[in-house]
């Protein structure tokens, strides 16, 4: 069973920058897919990033802002975020699933591993 653990979540100025990170409990992660993932209250979870051996994927909303990254020595995932708008105040999750040699999903019910969220929060 796969365990993940977020954090760097804040609370910060419009403009500002945060960095996620999501650290997995075992050490394989080269052959999952990895997925940012945010939610607010009253909307579904929606796809923020993802990325695999081969690619990165981003929302529209946040392409050219965030970045999507992985250390596998440290069996962590990282969301580098710039540029913050209060349109991104959210909870964020990290996901995972084991796919190997196949591009990544982009539908919350095709990740069977979730981390227990980070809240962060952009002010005007």
């Amino acid at each position: 069973q796969v365990q993940l653990v977020e954090s760097g979540g804040d609370s910060v100025q419009a403009g500002g920058s945060l960095r996620l990170s999501c650290t997995a409990s075992i050490p394989i992660y080269s052959g999952f897919c990895m997925a940012w993932f945010r939610q607010t209250p009253g909307k579904e979870r929606e796809a923020v990033a993802s990325i695999n051996t081969y690619s990165t994927t981003y929302a529209d909303s946040v392409k050219g802002r965030f970045t999507i990254s992985r250390d596998n020595t440290k069996n962590t995932l990282y969301l580098q975020m710039s540029g913050l708008k209060p349109d991104d105040t959210a909870m964020y999750y990290c996901a995972a699933i084991f796919r190997f040699g196949r591009p990544c999903p982009w539908s919350v019910n095709d990740y069977n591993y979730w981390g227990q969220g980070t809240q962060v929060t952009v002010s005007s």
